[in-house]
């Protein structure tokens, strides 16, 4: 079952060595994430703890007391990140639009 003795091989995962992720700060609220474009569609980000209570549309769609509330994203973050891409300071690292 993949062990080495089997001849299945793994590779290392080496993509935050060669595309890390960048910070974008949101516009509205300030709340600072780490983002990566592996495509215009995709978009991995990485909240760090303080920014999570400082964003206040994940404030307001998750309430503490509610278990169970879904985040669907936030809209002011979205259009931060669009302006870092925009702006050269997000890398999108596979542009399929070529």
């Amino acid at each position: 079952m993949g062990s080495p003795a089997s001849g299945v091989t793994v590779r290392p995962d080496v993509r935050l060595e060669t595309a890390p992720m960048s910070p974008v700060s949101c516009e509205t609220c300030g709340a600072a994430v780490e983002a990566r474009k592996s495509s215009w569609e995709q978009t991995s980000i990485q909240w760090h703890a303080a920014d999570t209570e400082r964003c206040l549309e994940r404030r307001a769609a998750m309430p503490p007391r509610i278990e169970g509330t879904l985040f669907t994203g936030c809209a002011s973050l979205r259009q931060a990140l669009s302006r870092a891409v925009d702006r050269g300071e997000l890398p999108v690292l596979v542009d399929d639009e070529d």
